[in-house]
């Protein structure tokens, strides 16, 4: 019991600070229409559980994440149950101390979006717990859960960069980021597989279930169906193999409360918007999305010279003048507005949000029939927009 409670208080530790956190990206869409549904598809069970959190806790982004922070905490005490019974006594508790508050699991517990990904590990792992214990036909059921759950591709972010980064990522936790550049140079990480493997297989030479070489080919096959809590357990079981060979606790320990360290500073970055995509722009400068997405955390001078410096590297994104657009009609300058919306309309006529916020200018301008028109085209690509469906009662009420 009083490891599965210092278990517990770690990544308690390590990513209590997401309750102080807002929503992110795809977080918002939870709520757009008449809110979430309960049982669709994909990831009926992920669904369910917002439905359930949005029924009982409305749009409270507290609420939302602790949700996100006991699932975490229940996929680290179900990675110990299994651990312990596949590891020696010290290894398997220094694997979970690992998977606990690795930094890696930032992304799950601070971005209400990635709860899918800690709800198939629960699933995956009590599976996996079921199994160990020869219930067999549990198993099954929670098996067959999984099937469900993850039959629509689970994304994330943060390990968009392949199963190499994630390794590197999992070795030497630094350079994380929501929005990676792919194309980023991949000699750090090939170093640190090879040194992973190498260590490995140098220390463990048999494929025995305590081998930190076969939990760690483990982890490397279930990085490729993008299993990543099923990776990282593997890792992390690897890990603790190897540090019980150390002589007395204090590297075991001493690596844990690091990685806490390095945990609790994520989730700080994750606590806010402006944080996030600054972290994001400085490591991946070439790309252009999280310029415009920090674009929308800064004053409006400062969000119109970043927007500019992304259309210098992207002028046939639309998304680039959509945001000069709305930065534009928030400041009130509403014949700019209709020119920058006007060119995102030429890139993209399927987005109905900006046929929206240009009616907004238009009406602005008192070009009223031109405005309805704008918002009736935003209804006709997306009839659930209820923000142009208000905006066309209004302009009738004129």
């Amino acid at each position: 019991m009083r490891a599965r409670l210092l278990l517990a208080a770690a990544a308690l530790a390590a990513f209590g600070g997401s309750l102080f956190g807002g929503f992110h990206l795809d977080d918002y869409a939870i709520f757009s229409g008449a809110g979430p549904r309960a049982l669709v598809w994909p990831h009926p069970l992920t669904q369910l559980l917002t439905w359930l959190n949005y029924r009982l806790a409305g749009q409270e982004a507290v609420w939302f994440h602790a949700v996100n922070l006991l699932l975490a905490v229940g996929a680290v005490l179900l990675v110990y149950e299994c651990l312990r019974r596949l590891l020696p006594a010290t290894a398997a508790v220094l694997a979970a101390g690992i998977f606990a508050v690795h930094p890696l699991q930032a992304e799950a517990a601070n971005y209400i979006s990635a709860r899918v990904a800690l709800v198939v590990a629960i699933l995956a792992f009590a599976a996996l717990l079921a199994w160990l214990e020869g219930r067999r036909w549990v198993a099954a059921g929670f098996a067959a859960l999984l099937l469900a759950e993850s039959a629509a591709p689970v994304h994330t972010y943060t390990y968009a960069g392949g199963a190499l980064r994630f390794l590197r990522l999992f070795v030497f936790p630094w350079g994380f980021t929501i929005a990676p550049d792919i194309r980023e140079p991949l000699w750090l990480s090939v170093l640190a597989a090879i040194g992973v493997i190498a260590v490995a297989g140098w220390r463990c030479r048999n494929f025995s279930v305590t081998s930190a070489f076969t939990w760690l080919l483990i982890g490397l096959m279930l990085l490729i169906p993008n299993f990543t809590s099923g990776a990282l357990l593997a890792f992390a079981a690897a890990a603790g193999l190897l540090l019980r060979r150390i002589p007395g606790r204090a590297a075991g320990i001493i690596v844990v409360v690091i990685l806490a360290a390095i945990g609790v500073s994520r989730t700080y970055v994750w606590m806010s918007d402006e944080r996030l995509w600054r972290e994001a722009v400085r490591r991946a400068p070439e790309l252009v999305e999280p310029k415009i997405q920090l674009a929308k955390c800064l004053r409006a001078a400062d969000a119109l010279e970043l927007l500019n410096r992304a259309r210098r590297q992207a002028p046939y994104d639309a998304e680039i003048p959509a945001e000069i657009g709305k930065v534009l009609l928030d400041e009130q300058q509403y014949q700019g507005a209709v020119d920058e919306l006007s060119r995102a309309v030429a890139l993209d006529p399927k987005n109905a949000l900006v046929f929206n916020n240009r009616g907004v200018a238009l009406a602005a301008l008192g070009q009223i029939p031109a405005a309805a028109m704008d918002f009736q085209h935003a209804l006709v690509v997306d009839p659930q927009l209820a923000e142009a469906r208000e905006n066309l009662k209004r302009l009738g009420g004129r």
